[in-house]
C-alpha cells in the first residue's frame, strides 16, 4: 500500500466538526512548521465563533458553517482533503479514501462525531436531523404538514418543538418530563407553559452566512436514514456533513401548512411501538375505526394510542460514528459504543487520538463533571486532542485540562438562556444530596444541588446572572451550611456575599 501513498503528514484530523476544526486549529499554531491535513466529506466545516469565557470553566459561542478554504486561507501548513474515510490502516499508519487515495500520518485524531439513531433504516416519512442537509429537507415537508410526531426528548426536540408553527404537533417522551437530558421536572413545569404562549418576536434575523450543498435533482430519491447522516461511509456524493449548530433553526422557517400558530401535545412515558402507512392501516382488522382524514402514515405508541400524521421526526440521540476505524483494527470500545481515550485523548491504537462525539472519556473523571455529547465539549475535547498531539510530537509533558475539571454548559430552551453546572441533575449522587429552588413564573428557574453543604451542581433558566458566582462556589466546594435557604433569597444579593 505504501507506493500509493500520494503524500505523507505529520497530523491528519478526520472530521470537520467542531472538534475536528478546533483540533486542526490548536495543531497548526502549536506546529507551524509540520504539514497537517484536515480530512472531510463535506465542502463544509463548522467554526467557532463570538467566543467567550464568561468564568473559569464555562464558555458561551456560536458554530458557523464555513467553506474550508476559510482554514487553509488562515494557515498555510494545512491541506483539505474533500474525501470520506474508507479504511484505516493503523499499523502501517495509513487512511484509505473513498476515491483510492492513500495518506500516511505520523499522528491521527479522528472527529468523525455521531449519527441518529432513527427509529427505523428504511421509511422514507421518518426523518433524522442531524446536518444541514437534513435540516433543509424537514423545512421543506414540514411547508406541507398538517400534523407531526416527534421523538425524543433531547436538544433537538426541544427545539423543534418549540420553533414549529403553524402544524400540530405530537410529541412523544419515554420520561415523565420534557427535557429529561437537560433538567428535572420542576425546570420542565416552568418551560410547559411556553409551549402554549405565543412566541416573542424575534430582535433581528439571523445575519450569519449560510453555506448550503448542491439541491438533489429533481425526481432523484432522497431519504434520510442512518447510512445519509454517517460521515466515513463509502456511499460517494450522498455524505452528509456534520452536526448542526446549537441555532441550527436560526433563518430557516419551521411553518406548517395550518394557519393556526401552535399546537402542540405532549404523550409521557412512551415509545414508538410501531409506524404503518395507510394502506397498512387499512388492512388491520384491529382498526375498525377509521379516522375522516386519511394520513400517509400512523405511529401506534406504547400507551395505546395512534396518531396519524404528515411524518415521523426521529429526535432520540446519536450513536458514536466509529465506522470505517474499526475493521482490521483493534479499537477499544466503551458500552456506549465511543471509542475509549485516556487523559491524552489517545485511543488503545498508537497514535491515534479521538476528540468529540466519537469518543468515551474513560479516564478516571472529576467528582463534578460528566461528559454529554454537546457542543461545548466537542470544543474542549478538539482543543485539548490538539495540545496533547502537539506536545507528544514536541516530547512535552501535559497535564489533564482544568476544562475537565466542572462540567458547563450554557445553551438556550424556548427562548430562555440556560446554564448547566456540574452534577445538576444530582448524576450519581444518589440519595446524598439537598436541593434547593426558586422560581418566578415566566422570568427564572434556580435549583442548585448540595451535598453535605456544598454546592456540586446548579440549573439556571433565565437571565439570573448567577452562573460565575456559582461556578466558583462549586469549585472552591466552600461549606454553604450557614446560609441555609437563604441562599437563593431573591432579596439578597448573593454576589456580594462571595466576591
Amino acid at each position: 500500500m505504501a507506493d500509493k501513498t500520494r503524500k505523507r503528514f505529520k497530523c491528519i484530523i478526520v472530521g470537520g466538526g467542531i472538534a475536528g476544526v478546533t483540533c486542526v486549529e490548536q495543531l497548526s499554531c502549536s506546529l507551524p512548521s509540520a504539514d497537517v491535513a484536515l480530512m472531510t466529506a463535506g465542502p463544509h466545516i463548522k467554526a467557532v465563533t463570538n467566543y467567550k469565557q464568561v468564568a473559569k470553566v464555562l464558555e458561551e459561542f456560536h458554530v458557523e458553517e464555513q467553506p474550508s478554504s476559510v482554514l487553509e486561507e488562515k494557515f498555510p501548513n494545512l491541506t483539505v482533503i474533500h474525501s470520506a474515510v474508507k479504511a484505516l490502516h493503523t499499523q502501517s499508519h495509513l487512511v484509505e479514501t473513498t476515491d483510492g487515495q492513500f495518506f500516511s500520518y505520523e499522528k491521527l485524531c479522528i472527529c468523525s462525531g455521531a449519527r441518529p439513531k432513527l427509529l427505523t433504516q428504511d421509511k422514507h416519512y421518518v426523518l433524522g436531523i442531524r446536518d444541514t442537509d437534513s435540516a433543509q429537507e424537514f423545512q421543506k415537508q414540514l411547508s406541507k404538514a398538517r400534523r407531526i410526531v416527534v421523538v425524543g426528548n433531547g436538544g433537538i426536540a426541544l427545539e423543534l418543538v418549540y420553533e414549529v408553527e403553524g402544524c400540530e404537533v405530537i410529541w412523544a417522551v419515554k420520561d415523565n418530563a420534557i427535557g429529561n437530558t437537560f433538567f428535572d421536572a420542576g425546570a420542565a413545569q416552568f418551560l410547559i407553559p411556553l409551549l402554549e404562549a405565543d412566541k416573542p418576536e424575534r430582535a433581528a434575523p439571523c445575519k450569519r452566512p449560510r453555506y448550503t450543498t448542491q439541491d438533489t435533482k429533481p425526481g432523484a430519491a432522497q431519504t434520510f436514514t442512518a447510512d445519509r447522516n454517517t460521515r466515513g461511509r463509502s456511499s460517494g456524493p450522498t455524505e452528509s456533513g456534520s452536526a448542526l449548530g446549537p441555532d441550527w433553526h436560526e433563518g430557516i422557517v419551521l411553518k406548517g401548512a395550518e394557519q393556526a400558530s401552535r399546537r402542540v401535545s405532549v404523550e409521557y412515558q412512551c415509545e414508538v411501538e410501531k409506524i404503518f402507512t395507510s394502506e397498512e392501516m387499512l388492512t388491520l382488522p384491529s382498526q375498525t375505526d377509521q379516522p375522516d382524514t386519511a394520513w400517509p402514515v400512523y405511529v401506534q405508541l406504547t400507551n395505546g394510542k395512534t396518531y396519524g400524521c404528515d411524518f415521523v421526526v426521529s429526535a432520540t440521540g446519536v450513536t458514536p460514528n466509529t465506522e470505517p476505524f474499526l475493521q482490521g483494527n483493534n479499537f477499544a470500545l466503551a458500552d456506549d459504543g465511543g471509542l475509549q481515550v485516556d487523559e491524552h485523548m489517545m485511543t488503545s491504537e498508537p497514535d491515534v487520538y479521538a476528540a468529540g462525539d466519537v469518543c468515551t472519556a474513560c479516564w478516571e473523571h472529576s467528582p463534578l463533571w460528566q461528559q454529554m455529547r454537546l457542543w461545548t465539549q466537542a470544543r474542549q475535547m478538539g482543543w485539548y486532542a490538539g495540545r496533547c498531539m502537539a506536545a507528544h510530537v514536541l516530547s512535552e509533558t501535559i497535564e489533564l485540562d482544568f476544562c475537565f475539571e466542572l462540567f458547563s454548559h450554557i445553551t438556550k430552551f424556548f427562548n430562555y438562556k440556560v446554564v448547566l453546572l456540574g452534577k445538576f441533575n444530582a448524576q450519581g449522587l444518589g440519595a446524598d444530596h439537598e436541593l434547593l429552588m426558586r422560581c418566578t413564573k415566566g422570568q427564572e428557574y434556580v435549583k442548585v444541588v448540595l451535598r453535605g453543604g456544598r454546592m456540586v451542581g446548579a440549573v439556571l433558566i433565565g437571565e439570573t446572572d448567577l452562573e460565575e458566582t456559582f461556578e466558583n462556589l462549586i469549585l472552591n466546594q466552600i461549606d454553604l451550611t450557614p446560609y441555609g435557604e437563604e441562599l437563593l433569597n431573591p432579596n439578597i444579593d448573593i454576589e456580594d456575599y462571595f466576591d
